[in-house]
């Protein structure tokens, strides 16, 4: 509807910036980030320089755009692997096994955008700020998983770390509170046990949802880089396969069920 209701100059130039990105993402597959090259995309396009300009003020808004398109779209996969797997009577272990599965599966079909998001970090780009609150978006699903969880020793410091964190950034308890508020207004008894420090007092079950989605993403990050990277290549397991064992000894030391 909003679209229907352009202007052809804006419709224009939405079109143009959309094509701006497609050629920028071809060049991100054939090289990685330090291939993009606004020249290039003018010349393909028939534009010049400053004409293409007018459209990304820099190669940095440029990759601005392309790093928010990405993260978007993953954490819009990733909600609705979270919402379909919430549905009959799935465990909580197996929702995690899907979350994951999702994520994998975003990475390995789109490989250059999710390498621009977690692969090596491009010369002089400095991301701006709302990256952060894009990249939680990603995460945010494992959250209310974790949260039901209880930690064993093997996890126990990224526990308390997890708590000391919570206790001192107000951002982080807040996205907890956004994708596990029951964690943070938990009533049973061992989830409700609050920790204070200087940043105010949090539940048991808040600091096992972060401590739980922090370990998951280190887990999805290093098994599906590499995969992404094609460092599997003549290795006889399957990346999927890999994934899933992980996410077993994480399940594991959380006691998810």
């Amino acid at each position: 509807m909003e679209r229907a209701q352009q202007g052809p100059r804006a419709r224009y130039r939405e079109q143009t910036r959309a094509e701006i990105k497609d050629l920028a993402l071809r060049q991100l597959a054939e090289g990685g980030g330090t291939a993009l090259a606004l020249t290039r995309i003018a010349k393909e396009m028939g534009l010049s320089g400053p004409a293409l300009y007018r459209y990304f003020t820099s190669r940095d808004d440029l990759l601005n755009a392309l790093i928010g398109d990405a993260y978007d779209d993953a954490a819009a996969a990733m909600a609705r692997a979270a919402a379909r797997s919430a549905k009959g009577s799935r465990g909580v272990r197996a929702r995690l096994h899907d979350l994951a599965e999702a994520y994998r599966a975003w990475a390995v079909a789109e490989p250059h955008r999710y390498l621009l998001l977690q692969g090596a970090p491009i010369p002089g780009y400095v991301a701006p700020p709302d990256t952060l609150e894009r990249a939680r978006a990603v995460l945010g699903p494992f959250l209310p998983l974790f949260a039901t969880g209880n930690p064993g020793p093997a996890v126990a410091a990224t526990v308390d770390e997890m708590t000391a964190w919570l206790t001192a950034e107000e951002s982080v308890r807040a996205w907890v509170a956004q994708y596990a508020p029951e964690a943070a207004e938990a009533t049973e008894p061992a989830e409700a046990a609050e920790v204070t420090g200087a940043g105010g007092a949090v539940t048991a079950a808040a600091a096992h949802a972060l401590a739980g989605a922090v370990l998951a993403w280190a887990q999805l990050h290093g098994s599906v880089s590499l995969e992404v990277a094609g460092q599997f290549a003549g290795m006889a397991h399957r990346g999927g396969t890999l994934l899933g064992a992980q996410m077993e000894l994480l399940a594991d030391a959380f006691g998810l069920e």
